[in-house]
């Protein structure tokens, strides 16, 4: 089963990152946190990824083009050119696909031009922007059983800010940064069966969370796998440096490999 990964949005709320290169190219502890995501999926046996590229591809491809050079020690013969890697890595196996799906196209169409790439009968989809602990083997097992096309997670995210209680003009409750487990967002990691592709559309200004997820709903094929361990997304400067900070703490929950 492939990993479809999206990569190609502006990452305009992180702008103080995204000037210079893609969100998914933002780093978590010194590595790219696509690579945090894609980490995860290995652990659970899922090493074949397609990528769908938009704004600044290129950082994404360079990254995985130097890939082996980059994270091993090499010997340049200079003049020839000629280098020579030493020792490896431990992320052998990984097939990336680096598909480009334009600069202003909208999430269902990037997943609809890379049908071509999905020779299974399902596969997975999620965001270059987020990290959770979810079992991925559990999380297709669920979908396996639910006998819909679709299957969304759903998370609950965790508050930076206290919460109130307020009745009239009085605080009746208080909790500092809670969880809030009675609700839930989409969270990503998706999986779908292949015939999904029919709900989707060329045109790029087709959004994957509008139209055809809310057909799948009304005709009843989107299940939904609740995760209430960890998940976060990384909208924001303030996002990237609380993800940053649990890294440094030995308390990223989402680090499972």
């Amino acid at each position: 089963m492939k990993i479809v990964i999206l990569c190609g949005g502006f990452g305009t709320r992180l702008r103080e990152e995204t000037e210079v290169r893609p969100k998914p190219m933002v780093e978590i502890g010194g590595r790219p946190i696509l690579w945090h995501i894609m980490k995860s999926f290995a652990h659970y046996g899922f090493k074949e990824f397609v990528l769908c590229l938009g704004y600044k591809s290129e950082v994404i491809k360079n990254y995985f083009l130097n890939y082996d050079r980059m994270y091993n020690d090499i010997t340049v013969e200079l003049g020839s050119g000629n280098i020579q890697v030493h020792g490896q890595h431990d992320d052998l196996g990984w097939l990336v696909t680096l598909a480009e799906t334009g600069l202003d196209t909208m999430t269902g169409a990037r997943v609809k031009q890379i049908e071509k790439y999905i020779d299974g009968d399902s596969f997975i989809l999620t965001y270059g922007d987020g990290v959770a602990d979810i079992d991925i083997n559990q999380l297709v097992e669920f979908h396996d059983s639910t006998n819909k096309i679709g299957t969304v997670t759903g998370v609950s995210p965790i508050s930076h800010y206290g919460e109130m209680g307020i009745s009239g003009n009085q605080v009746v409750s208080f909790r500092e940064k809670p969880d809030l487990p009675e609700s839930y967002i989409n969270g990503g990691y998706f999986v779908f069966n292949r015939s999904f592709f029919d709900y989707l559309d060329e045109d790029r200004q087709c959004i994957l969370e509008r139209a055809p997820l809310e057909k799948l709903t009304n005709d009843g094929q989107l299940a939904v796998y609740t995760h209430n361990g960890f998940w976060q997304c990384m909208d924001t400067y303030r996002d990237n440096v609380f993800l940053n900070e649990l890294w440094e703490q030995g308390k990223a929950k989402w680090k499972v490999w």
